[in-house]
């Protein structure tokens, strides 16, 4: 529906490429700046919290339910992105849902070496559940490797015996490091995540410690069953799609409610364009009509 949209985005974001010879200060300090452009809804407070040991925004919308709440993992890699880059995506989620949203500022590669993000990532859900929250109450979602973590938390909570969050949402989860999927194969003109880029991202995370397969920076190959119901949104135009379709192929298989919806011709990442891009604003509501559904079955 929204293509021409689109592409008009990918045209006004084409004037502004990462700097040449770049450090990883100056990719996410472009990231940064490219992402801080984007209007955000109006929130009733944001509040810089602490998580434990972890730094965290939390947004919180008019007429807030304060006994519910969403994690909302922000994409980058595992090598850039924050609270802030991804605000308008979560904002959004707080808005359209009532639920305050929690955005962890996660350790990231290479300055932390994984699995810090991974073990950061449960500490905020253990640090919600010490808080008083009830599991059910919790709904954990993301994007790109924010998606990785929502699904990685999730397990993490199952193998350790904690109760499980509600419901999960992942959009376009970066969970195939080792590039093996058919996408990452025939979509390698996709805008925006190029084999280039992830080729950068895979390079240092997880580096040369630990395999690209491993259950501790991926849950791509691990046991799914028992798992809380998931949505999973991916682009039919990006590299990551093959990730999405088998991810939750496997989860079927495993007996987990899982749903799977491809948005034609929408590239990775395309919920930070929302504001806007219809489908866009299309994903993030569907996202909260999913968790909002779930959160109140329990």
């Amino acid at each position: 529906m929204s293509k021409q949209q689109l592409l008009q985005i990918l045209e006004v974001a084409a004037q502004f490429p990462p700097p040449e010879n770049a450090t990883i200060a100056d990719l996410r300090a472009w990231f940064e700046t490219i992402n801080e452009q984007t209007s955000v809804p109006e929130m009733h407070a944001i509040e810089r919290i602490q998580a434990g040991a972890i730094g965290v925004d939390k947004l919180i919308p008019d007429q807030a339910d304060n006994s519910k709440v969403i994690i909302y993992y922000h994409g980058g890699g595992f090598v850039f992105g924050s609270s802030r880059s991804h605000r308008v995506i979560a904002a959004t989620l707080a808005k359209l849902t009532n639920i305050p949203v929690l955005v962890p500022d996660y350790r990231m590669v290479p300055d932390y070496p994984a699995p810090i993000c991974h073990t950061d990532a449960l500490a905020v859900y253990q640090w919600l559940l010490n808080a008083g929250y009830d599991a059910s109450n919790i709904a954990l979602s993301g994007d790109s490797a924010g998606g990785n973590l929502t699904l990685s938390t999730a397990i993490a909570a199952r193998d350790q015996g904690l109760p499980l969050p509600a419901a999960l949402v992942m959009m376009s989860p970066a969970l195939d490091l080792a590039s093996e999927g058919e996408s990452h194969q025939t979509m390698r003109d996709a805008p925006l995540l190029t084999p280039e880029l992830m080729g950068l991202f895979t390079s240092l995370y997880p580096g040369d410690a630990l395999d690209v397969k491993s259950p501790l920076v991926t849950p791509f190959y691990s046991d799914l069953h028992g798992l809380p119901p998931s949505l999973v949104h991916v682009g039919s135009w990006e590299l990551l799609r093959s990730d999405s379709e088998t991810i939750v192929k496997k989860m079927l298989a495993a007996g987990v409610n899982a749903e799977l919806a491809v948005f034609e011709d929408m590239c990775h990442s395309w919920q930070l364009y929302a504001p806007f891009l219809d489908e866009g604003m299309d994903s993030i509501r569907q996202a909260g009509q999913f968790i909002r559904h779930h959160l109140s079955q329990l």
